[in-house]
């Protein structure tokens, strides 16, 4: 396994810089935001797309640094209602695909997206419940005529152009955000599909990350981000974890984004690397600092020392007690 960042927060920096500090950490390898939510603040796909000059000092950066890039990230709804909003987002799928098979990259890093409830939508709805059987209709629209024909034309233009694993992050709000709807999607479009599994919106909906792996098995996992939550324990036995209050308002969520250990403790991280290990998962741990307690630098260098104790970095050797 290899530590790694992705590095959304570090935009204040230069990539140059960025690389530099994350190296003087220990990190070896990182994932870079090529569109979408995470924004392009280290990489222009478009620029780099067509200037030669521009695409080889951006190789050279890495080099300099001994950096790997573990993946490339564009979340986004690409199948947002709004057209213009949906173009928008594809766009950046597509030139982020460009991008990776041009750099040799693998595995994009995204969103499955959420359409509206019927074609004349203007804006997403995310059902989370199965009754009324209005519901089940909204969901067998979102499905079956808009997000899994999407995602078959989208990962064959992935193929065809070297990118092997699609990961999608499991995130409320978006059609795949279970174990469930992961596996779902997975069977109708095929492998290239897979989890970018982010413990922190799985302990807030009630999940456990190491069941959740299992379930998955090593072949459905194609990322993995570290994050954790801290569910409070005031607020969630009285409002559930369906909050929809301000991330700002600490005091009244049920649940807030923290960096990893402020969450969970080491036997729940250990026990999650571990899980990886056991089903095959030996990439890359993405540390994606969203902590509102931290600034940026902190929240990381936390993350970074934490997940050094943790990560089981070489390969097992022979069993030389058997």
């Amino acid at each position: 396994m290899q530590l790694g960042v992705l590095t959304v927060p570090l935009y204040e920096m230069s990539l140059d810089e960025a690389l530099g500090y994350l190296a003087s950490k220990g990190v070896t390898t990182v994932e870079i935001g090529g569109g979408g939510y995470p924004g392009t603040g280290h990489c222009k796909p478009v620029e780099l797309l067509n200037d030669e000059a521009k695409f080889e000092e951006f190789k050279n950066i890495f080099k300099k640094h001994n950096m790997d890039i573990c993946a490339l990230s564009c979340h986004g709804n690409p199948i947002h209602p709004n057209k213009e909003i949906a173009k928008k987002f594809d766009d950046d799928i597509t030139n982020t695909i460009l991008l990776a098979e041009k750099l040799g990259i693998k595995t994009i890093v995204t969103f499955s997206g959420c359409p509206g409830d019927h074609e004349g939508a203007k804006l997403p709805n995310w059902v989370t419940c199965s009754w009324p059987e209005d519901y089940l209709e909204v969901l067998d629209y979102q499905w079956n005529e808009v997000l899994i024909p999407y995602w078959k034309q989208k990962a064959e233009f992935a193929k065809s152009h070297g990118v092997e694993k699609i990961a999608f992050e499991l995130h409320p709000g978006f059609c795949v955000y279970n174990t469930a709807s992961l596996l779902r999607l997975r069977e109708a479009v095929g492998p290239i599909i897979g989890a970018n599994v982010d413990p922190s919106h799985l302990f807030w909906q009630g999940m456990d990350p190491v069941k959740v792996i299992y379930e998955l098995g090593g072949e459905a996992i194609h990322h993995f981000h570290a994050k954790d939550t801290a569910i409070n324990p005031y607020q969630t036995p009285i409002n559930g974890v369906l909050d929809t209050g301000h991330y700002g308002d600490l005091m009244k969520r049920s649940w807030v984004f923290r960096t990893v250990g402020y969450g969970h403790d080491y036997k729940v991280w250990k026990d999650i690397i571990s899980a990886l290990k056991t089903v095959g998962y030996d990439g890359a741990i993405s540390i994606e600092h969203e902590d509102s307690l931290m600034s940026q630098k902190e929240g990381l260098e936390k993350a970074i020392e934490f997940l050094k104790d943790v990560i089981i970095f070489e390969k097992p050797g022979a069993m030389w007690w058997a």
